[in-house]
């Protein structure tokens, strides 16, 4: 992480910054996110990212370097948006110890795996909201300013002289380091092999000092031939828990892998065909999913920002841009190393403890990266508007609208599957390896907490799996097995759900489906604590950089 101290905003920002500088709201007393826990490193397993670079030019193994510092610009725009202008003096302040190690981990003093509950002395609860509103600022006074384009994604919400809320775009709000960014992407694209790429990166350094990233969304889904890819720049609204709004800056650095990239590419082409077929009737799937979509495996050297914060993405799914979707679809990279790790560290392990075992042999690591990679397809599917025309899903579930769409992609990925299953598209595999290893997977997402959506889709998807009998746990072992035909009516009727929910905009129900589900049991929460006591690590952390990759 580079320190970027030097770097102020314009003065006119400065002003503004300084008013909405003010203590965080605290909760009620009774909020047990107010409660200090302690520091966690030891709940991240190492990692090094590495890839064989031996095949690529000098000006290949140039750009990468190139794109990685970039990348650490997105880092530092990060730690800004989630925690605030001042956190090196704040990191520094810590000294050298585990709780300044899981600081770095966590983008600030909140466990992201733990509902994101302070663990440093003073810190107090995390405002829903981060750094991207007022602290101060109440849900109804945002609702009651006029503020044209205030659900934007691409500014921040701040206070002027006279205490008014005002919009700061982030092109302006960072102006210095977005132009610092822009300037090694052209600097990148000079040396780039591939027109397309090349085209790409000069687009989205224009992107970034612009906000406006249409463009380079369009083109990046064009782009066919190139070995070297990233994706950079405030891409996911997760860090908005106020109102899912805002986007935090992140990157992602990959090298494609081209045999296991030839040996998914044909799996986009069925999306329409399953559009067709969900278990919802028509004016819940009348749009059609985009037939360019993409479907490569990567290895990903180097992670910042958003996509470096607490558990580690392991599959992309983007433009999140729903009129790109519409237009082009969606492209999807498995991040095969990563997930590679995952595996190995986390859910073998934790399939040993918690699957039952007449059924263990069915968690595979070909089951988990198809359940991840169809988990990405399935964002394709369903509705991107409500139906009653009121504008697009995202924007009527609001602060769910994210573990929403996170759980319609895990169990549309597992109807997927079964269909492509029926129809001989997988090959000689067993269904179960999908069905068991899936399982597997709720346990180790659910550990993520509820302060991740991803987390929340799987309390409510394993709360609906195990009322419908499809989750069954032996009392005297303490382990889970899969009842087939259980499972795949509970994968239908929670498709059903979901899918009517989101093309409804039905906030209300959504709502009361996560609070109602998405939550961890007693006899659940249980059973996870036996994973800590086995010390199976939660999620990875990465030794990452020039000297890993040997570019140095």
């Amino acid at each position: 992480m580079i320190s970027l101290k030097s770097m102020r905003l314009t003065g006119a920002v400065i002003a503004v910054a300084a008013v909405a500088a003010c203590a965080k709201e605290q909760p009620p007393e009774t909020d047990i996110r107010s409660l200090t826990g302690e520091p966690r490193p030891e709940i991240y397993a190492e990692f090094a990212l590495t890839a064989d670079l031996s095949g690529l030019s000098d000006n290949q193994r140039e750009m990468i370097r190139l794109l990685i510092e970039a990348s650490e610009i997105m880092d530092d725009l990060f730690w800004r948006q989630a925690y605030g202008d001042d956190y090196v003096d704040w990191l520094d302040s810590l000294g050298v110890g585990p709780q300044r190690t899981f600081a770095e981990l966590n983008y600030g003093p909140w466990d992201r795996l733990d509902d994101e509950r302070p663990f440093v002395a003073g810190a107090g609860p995390k405002p829903l909201g981060a750094n991207f509103y007022p602290a101060d600022m109440s849900k109804e006074e945002f609702d009651e300013a006029y503020l044209p384009g205030k659900n934007g994604l691409y500014s921040l919400i701040r206070r002027n002289a006279a205490g008014e809320l005002v919009l700061i775009p982030y092109s302006v709000a960072y102006a210095d380091e977005l132009q610092q960014a822009a300037e090694l992407l052209r600097e990148a694209a000079d040396l780039a092999e591939s027109i397309q790429f090349k085209n790409y990166l000069k687009l989205r350094a224009a992107a970034l000092i612009s906000d406006e990233f249409q463009l380079s969304d369009m083109t990046w889904m064009d782009m066919k031939d190139n070995e070297i890819d990233v994706v950079i720049g405030p891409i996911e609204t997760y860090e908005d828990r106020l109102f899912g709004f805002r986007t935090g800056y992140e990157s992602y650095v990959l090298l494609k892998d081209l045999e296991w990239s030839d040996r998914l590419s044909r799996y986009a082409a069925f999306l329409p065909e399953l559009q067709e077929g969900l278990p919802v009737p028509d004016e819940y799937k009348q749009e059609t999913p985009g037939t360019d979509s993409d479907l490569n495996a990567y290895d990903v050297i180097y992670y910042a920002g958003h996509s470096n914060a607490g558990s580690k993405t392991i599959a992309i799914n983007l433009p999140n841009d729903e009129e790109v979707q519409l237009v082009k679809g969606t492209r999807r990279l498995q991040l095969k190393n990563a997930m590679r790790a995952k595996f190995d560290k986390i859910l073998e392990p934790i399939a040993d403890v918690l699957v039952d075992d007449s059924q263990r042999q069915h968690v595979t690591f070909d089951a988990f990266f198809a359940n991840t990679m169809f988990h990405e397809v399935a964002h394709g599917l369903g509705i991107k508007n409500t139906i009653d025309g009121r504008g697009t899903v995202r924007e009527a579930l609001l602060d769910v609208a994210s573990s929403m769409e996170e759980g319609k992609a895990d169990v549309l990925g597992l109807y997927m599957i079964t269909r492509l299953h029926e129809q001989g598209e997988l090959g000689d595999v067993d269904l179960m390896d999908y069905y068991v290893t899936f399982m597997a997977g709720i346990f180790r997402s659910t550990r993520f907490g509820a302060s991740s959506a991803h987390g929340k889709a799987n309390m409510v998807r394993f709360d609906f799996f195990k009322e419908a009998g499809a989750f069954v746990r032996d009392a005297e072992t303490g382990k889970y097995r899969v009842d087939k035909e259980a499972m795949t009516k509970a994968m239908e009727d929670l498709s059903r759900l979901l899918l009517t929910l989101q093309g409804d905009g039905d906030y209300e129900g959504a709502l009361e489906l996560t609070n109602i589900k998405g939550v961890i049991g007693a006899q659940l929460q249980a059973d996870l604590d036996r994973l800590t006591e086995a010390d199976i690590p939660v999620d990875i952390v990465f030794r990452q950089g020039l000297a890993e990759l040997g570019l140095e």
